[in-house]
Parts: structure tokens; sequence; C-alpha cells
């Protein structure tokens, strides 16, 4: 099995453009850039939580704090958020109808969470709808990394947000 495509800008831009014209284009959108901008895991995406992400205040936090049962490797690790995500994250949040913060970030039409294996599903969807060959739910993930190295990241740090 190949390496997940590793996305440059203008293919994130198509890919982004998509969703601004499908339903539920905040969600989506959201989704991805967790991938794209912190180098989240599509598991770990979809097992978010409100109070992951909200402060006590409603304000988006910088960091994410995954409990072991979140990860792949069943350790706990810390998600840092940019500027970006953080804006991203808050223009999502203020379409959620609810106040109970343990309820899902992220959930489907049905108003259940989205399992892993769903919204891997949705990234390879949304990536063969703009004619991106070779790109999975990985790519995401991938292409932050890999932006990072390219930048000179000392590899202890890139280690440490890889988790």
């Amino acid at each position: 099995m190949s390496q997940a495509k590793i996305l440059n800008s203008q293919e994130l831009r198509r890919v982004l453009d998509y969703v601004a014209t499908r339903k539920h284009s905040a969600r989506n959108r959201a989704m991805l850039l967790l991938t794209h901008f912190a180098g989240m895991r599509v598991a770990e995406v979809a097992s978010l939580r409100l109070c992951d992400v909200l402060n006590d205040s409603g304000s988006i936090k910088e960091e994410v704090r995954l409990k072991p049962d979140q990860t792949k490797g069943k350790y706990a690790r810390t998600v840092y958020l940019n500027l970006r995500m953080q804006k991203e994250l808050a223009q999502y949040v203020k379409c959620i109808k609810t106040n109970d913060l343990q309820k899902p970030l992220f959930y489907t039409q049905k108003r259940a969470s989205f399992s892993p294996n769903t919204l891997a599903q949705y990234f390879l969807f949304l990536y063969r709808s703009v004619g991106i060959e070779g790109a999975s739910s990985h790519s995401g993930r991938r292409s932050f990394l890999t932006h990072l190295a390219n930048k000179g990241t000392s590899i202890h740090i890139l280690k440490s947000l890889a988790g």
C-alpha cells in the first residue's frame, strides 16, 4: 500500500473550495483542517468533544489534550492549535446548537458522532471529488508533518507534534 499523497497549498485550496459549496461546510472545513493544520489523525478528530476545544469562557483553547483512549498509541498527547485553526474552530462552534460540553465536536446529520471509518471515507470522497488521486484520510497529517520538516523543524519537535 502506497503512502498517502502530500497536498500542496493549491490542492488544499481546491478541496476547501469544494467543501464551501456543500452542506455542513463549516463542520467539514474544520474537520479537514484539523488534519492539515494540527496534524491530527482522523480517529482523533472523530473522538473530539466540545470540552476538548473550548475553555470555560467558551473561547477556543490553544492546545487540545488528547486522552490515551483518543490516540492511536494509547498515550496522552497535546495537539497545538495555531491561530488560524483556532479561528476555524471558533467559526464552526458558532454553528453548534448545544451547551453540553460532553457532546461530540463533530456529528453527522443524524446527530451521532462520526466513527473514524466514516470520517476516513468522507475525506476519501472529498479528495476524489476534486480529482486528487492518491490522497486519503492520512494526507492532511502527512502534509502537516512534511511541510514542517521542509521548513527545517527539528526531528525532536516533529516527533512530539506527531505523537
